[in-house]
């Protein structure tokens, strides 16, 4: 349901308290006096059938006795009594509802889910159970029973912890943080992290989002949410239970390695949250968050009376992955000039233990002139030389100057050690990020850098994948529907190999010997040419072939690989008797002397589906556990980022005699690796390891594939948390002119298809389809025209097919709540008439019936009768816009729309 009705529970204008009481400690009084005490405005009701008043107010025997429909209702009853109030509340069209009660238990038959139903039948909002309540500064609506009200600001609080949102309250209170509003989820059975994510995302009053996560439900739609919401403003994330999985019995090495805490950093890293570990860091976020927006660059100047703390600040910058500034020859100057002789005479910019405030101030405007630092760091050490918050008045004084001089905001970051907190007040009301120590400092600093570097690599452009990829899906399919279809879990050696090359993944060559003397003739080519072998076991009945000896190497003789076969065969029906040996298997040993020992494979998570892993492989790969993981599906540029979160991607460069791995290839298995994923949801685990990488390319040395059945529901994907590119609205057309056209969804790829194709367009149908002149086609323009979440947007474009060039396009976005979608469309200024249009908006009314949206919507200039005209002819209404006469509002239902793809082209 996303965002329906949220902005009834945020901004009620009447609140009923069912479970009010007067008794003293209890969670009905405690939520009332929280609502009189912080000032609610609109009416507010209590109910409970045994008073006839509480707190002065009349109280009423239950919701339907209510004078008027209350728009929010706070439950603090028995549970028992729950599932009553819920129906009460839903039969008398309340909009939303908090449930602070506790123990309705889990699962199907229990008591929540059986609140949740009835909630959903009536379109009513619940938060909770289990939860503290919501705080909604700006409608001084405390609906909770945290011992204080929060301050109005412009961050959200969005926790699953009730004690974690009450304690980032009680810090806020201290340090004049302010929130736009606070929610306790608690157990979550409707509104969830990502309804409050789309709801904050579109909310003009508030700046940047906080979460604190436990876990996640429904993790396509998170995803979606927070993918949209990163794109917007900062958002912030602690996930709690880092280690509570611990070490899992997993088949294989990629499946033991990929552990849940690893899967959620992958999933916060795709959809570019900032993640922090701990409540510390989350204060200082939000200290840092509260006070200062995200900005350009990561150089920063530091500015002490202590040089200790100013070396303790450049470690801790190091460490962090910051710039240390240097100093302008001017800045130099400047300094040399104010600054007695002592001075360090470098970044961190010492100005000696007994600096008064004017020295402060002084090289603090030179500072703050200086082009080649990004930000500065404000150190100090209480000294009885000057008063800590006189320097703290001096230094507030100086940024007020120059903001008021109309110069670009310089963000300035304060750590007065020890926190005096008279020189805390001073920064508050100056709004300038303050803390206590400086790692804290340097903290809040890099979490602003990190959010802007997230934004960043969100839109860059991925490289186009090579021509030559061109995998066979249905051979893969066909290869694991046959074991499936005996009844098995585990492909065999060979079918591991056939399936890699279905996928173009080079593997070592494997043959099938059923006997030592088989063995010898599989190896005798290999041999003759000076070559070596390796001979392993093949048994669907053992899976990790060294536990039995079932693997020999380096076999260099006939002999040697007949011997080796025997013993083998020898040693499964001695230690496995059970187990049915279908043979040996022969492969060439594979000689690359430089090559890096890599792994990589798939895996699969409860919550998130597949995953992507990467790393350092080898026998002992899970000691090392030097590995990276990433959410499907992948595109070069993510394979590449996937890479550079390990260890052993420092490896992979030249170094002494040793050239450069080719990383390009070792990116492009992984995103093969990904594909195969989302081609063939059967495949639940797979493992390469090694992987060899050197400057030739990749191999794969050994691989293994765990299967299991899928019930595929839906388009994409059923598993991919990341909604896959939807291959399946590729086709060619055929044009009025008898021209062929390819159309296919949109690809991150296509930004340079778009520059090229928008400079076909004239300027006055680039007016007509923007609203406005457009000059600028930047990369961040073109960005949000090529990079769509298929989740919740599509974007059809059409190639001819002969030339290939770029002929139009056409864009739908549905809303938050995935009822109503916006659309555009623009085709090139020499293409009109021949039909590509309504081509191209069928296509858009077949997707949007597909996804189950409602309603089709557009604006048009009232001067485009042609596109106008073709809207009708699709059978949608016109109306003029009420807030502008010179557009006029499309719109399609589409549940009057039987089979799209059918309509008649009036033409």
């Amino acid at each position: 349901m996303s965002t329906y009705r949220l902005d009834t529970l945020f901004s009620p204008r009447s609140v009923a308290v069912v479970g009010a009481s007067p008794r003293p400690g209890s969670l009905g009084l405690t939520f009332l006096r929280n609502l009189i005490q912080g000032g609610f405005a609109g009416a507010l009701y209590p109910v409970n059938p045994h008073h006839r008043e509480i707190e002065e107010r009349p109280c009423f025997a239950s919701v339907a006795k209510l004078p008027e429909t209350p728009d929010l209702v706070v439950v603090a009853v028995p549970p028992r009594n729950v599932l009553d109030v819920i129906e009460d509340a839903g039969r008398r069209g309340v909009a939303a509802a908090i449930i602070a009660t506790t123990g309705l238990g889990h699962g199907a038959d229990s008591l929540s889910e059986q609140v949740r139903l009835a909630a959903r039948r009536y379109g009513l909002r619940i938060v909770g159970p289990n939860c503290i309540g919501v705080l909604s500064p700006r409608a001084r609506m405390n609906a909770s029973f945290a011992a204080h009200d929060a301050k109005p600001g412009d961050l959200a609080l969005i926790s699953q912890s009730g004690a974690v949102a009450v304690g980032l309250v009680e810090w806020a209170a201290q340090r004049q943080v302010g929130f736009s509003a606070i929610v306790s989820l608690g157990d979550k059975i409707d509104v969830d992290f990502s309804d409050c994510l789309d709801f904050f995302s579109a909310d003009a009053g508030t700046r940047a989002i906080l979460l604190y996560i436990e876990s996640i439900g429904n993790a396509k739609k998170f995803m979606s949410a927070a993918r949209a919401a990163a794109r917007i403003k900062p958002v912030v994330v602690i996930k709690a239970g880092r280690h509570a999985q611990g070490a899992k019995a997993a088949a294989t090495h990629t499946g033991a390695l990929a552990g849940s805490d690893a899967v959620y950093d992958a999933a916060f890293r795709r959809a570019g949250l900032l993640r922090v570990l701990d409540l510390d860091q989350l204060f200082a976020a939000a200290e840092t968050l509260g006070r200062q927006k995200p900005f350009p660059g990561n150089r920063l100047a530091l500015l002490t009376n202590g040089g200790g703390v100013g070396v303790l600040a450049t470690d801790r910058l190091i460490d962090m992955g910051g710039t240390l500034a240097s100093v302008s020859p001017a800045t130099f100057k400047k300094l040399n000039a104010i600054l007695p002789p002592t001075w360090s005479q470098s970044n961190p910019v010492d100005i000696i233990g007994d600096a008064e405030p004017a020295r402060y101030a002084g090289a603090l405007e030179a500072l703050l002139d200086d082009p080649e630092n990004d930000a500065v760091l404000i150190l100090n050490v209480p000294t009885a030389v000057a008063g800590a918050a006189d320097v703290a008045r001096t230094v507030t004084d100086v940024v007020k100057r120059h903001r008021a001089k109309g110069f670009q905001q310089k963000p300035v970051f304060a750590a007065w050690i020890g926190e005096d907190p008279d020189s805390a007040r001073v920064f508050e009301a100056a709004r300038i990020p303050h803390y206590a120590t400086e790692a804290d400092a340097v903290r809040g600093f890099m979490q602003l850098v990190r959010y802007r570097e997230a934004q960043t690599e969100l839109m860059e452009t991925p490289d186009n994948l090579p021509h030559e990829f061109s995998p066979d899906p249905e051979a893969a399919r066909a290869i694991v529907a046959r074991v499936l279809a005996e009844d098995r879990r585990w492909l065999n050696p060979l079918e591991v190999d056939a399936l890699l090359r279905a996928y173009d993944i080079p593997t070592a060559p494997v043959t099938l010997a059923r006997t030592p003397d088989e063995a010898v003739e599989a190896a005798r080519p290999v041999l003759a040419e000076g070559g070596r072998v390796a001979v392993k076991v093949l048994s669907p009945d053992i899976v990790h072939k060294s536990d039995i000896g079932g693997v020999q190497l380096d076999l260099s003789t006939e002999e040697s690989v007949r011997k080796a076969a025997a013993d083998i065969f020898e040693r499964a029906a001695r230690l496995r008797p059970g187990a049915s040996i279908t043979g040996v298997m022969v492969q060439p040993m594979v000689r690359r002397a430089k090559a890096r020992e890599l792994i990589a494979g798939l895996a699969d998570d409860p919550s998130f589906g597949p995953v992507v892993l990467f790393g350092r492989g080898g026998t002992a790969v899970e000691v090392i556990n030097d590995r990276a993981l990433a959410l499907p599906p992948l595109d070069l540029k993510l394979a590449d980022d996937l890479i550079a979160h390990t260890r052993v991607s420092r490896r992979l460069k030249a170094y002494r005699d040793v050239p450069a791995a080719d990383e390009r290839a070792i990116a492009l298995t992984l995103v093969k690796l990904a594909q195969l994923a989302a081609d063939v949801p059967e495949v639940r685990e797979l493992d390469i390891n090694p992987l060899l990488a050197d400057h030739m390319g990749v191999i794969a040395v050994d691989a293994r594939v765990l299967v299991a059945p899928e019930v595929k529901k839906g388009s994409g994907h059923p598993r991919f948390a990341v909604r896959p590119y939807p291959a399946e609205w590729e086709r060619t057309v055929t044009l009025r002119n008898g021209r062929k056209a390819f159309v296919r969804p949109v690809r991150p790829e296509d930004e340079e298809e778009f520059r090229r194709f928008f400079e076909k367009i004239t300027p006055e149908d680039l007016r007509l389809r923007f609203f406005a002149p457009v000059r600028d086609f930047s990369h961040t323009f073109l960005a949000r025209l090529t990079q769509l979440d298929y989740a919740r947007a599509i974007a059809f474009v059409a190639f001819d097919d002969q030339t290939g060039e770029m002929m139009g396009a056409v864009r739908l976005h549905a809303d938050a709540n995935h009822e109503t979608g916006e659309y555009g469309i623009l085709l090139r200024s020499d293409l009109k008439g021949i039909g590509l249009g309504w081509i191209l908006m069928r296509l858009m009314i077949e997707w949007a019936k597909a996804e189950g949206l409602h309603e089709v919507e557009g604006q048009v200039l009232r001067e485009n009768t042609t596109m106008l005209d073709m809207c009708r002819s699709l059978g949608f209404s016109i109306r003029i816009d009420p807030d502008d006469p010179e557009l006029r509002i499309v719109t399609l239902p589409i549940a009057s729309i039987h089979e799209p793809g059918k309509l008649a082209d009036p033409a």
